[in-house]
């Protein structure tokens, strides 16, 4: 159990949950966002150092710089390796985060969305959706994407859901417009993610 006056856990533990919130966005965030301060918002957090775990529950807020995490529950681990996995939950768990020179917010949600350092890797498990400012939006019931390679994988559910209908991936890309002469000022990107 956490306890408040050892702070040595508290910053071991919120050196998970940053590395996790600087991870989950690297490929993509403003590198800006890794030099900002991670504040963490819970009603609730457990952290157990020998197992490297902290677990952080209800009404979760997560923020670094431009990067905002909302779930229900994030679940951070540390391997022997010293690499990190996150596990964000929610109805939907979601993220926001602007991207790094392009005053762009990219935002993301889903039952489940996974961080793994080793592979440097994002995946969105369930009702999965992922929507760009220029109103580029992706859905599936599960997403991923691969930071070294930056490639995106979308697949639908699975056709024996019950729902009566067959599940489909569905894409919207915008036309890309030309460049403006002048560098976007930052937050001038729509403002219609979560």
């Amino acid at each position: 159990m956490f306890h408040p006056g050892n702070r040595a856990r508290a910053a071991a533990t919120l050196g998970l949950a940053a590395w996790w919130a600087l991870a989950a966005g690297s490929a993509l965030a403003e590198r800006a966002d890794r030099d900002q301060p991670v504040n963490i918002e819970a009603a609730s957090m457990i952290s157990d150092e020998a197992k490297k775990i902290a677990t952080f529950e209800g009404k979760v807020v997560l923020t670094q710089g431009s990067l905002i995490i909302r779930a229900d529950r994030i679940v951070v681990r540390q391997d022997n390796d010293g690499f990190q996995h996150g596990v964000a939950t929610g109805n939907p768990a979601s993220f926001r985060h602007k991207r790094d020179g392009l005053g762009e917010h990219i935002c993301g949600e889903a039952l489940r969305i996974e961080y793994d350092s080793r592979a440097d890797r994002v995946e969105f498990f369930n009702r999965a959706r992922l929507r760009r400012d220029s109103g580029d939006d992706i859905r599936g019931d599960y997403i991923s994407y691969d930071a070294r390679t930056e490639r995106f994988t979308v697949k639908a559910g699975n056709e024996a859901s019950g729902t009566g209908r067959e599940e489909r991936v569905r894409a919207t890309i915008m036309p890309k417009k030309p460049a403006p002469q002048t560098p976007a000022s930052p937050g001038t990107g729509r403002q219609d993610c979560p």
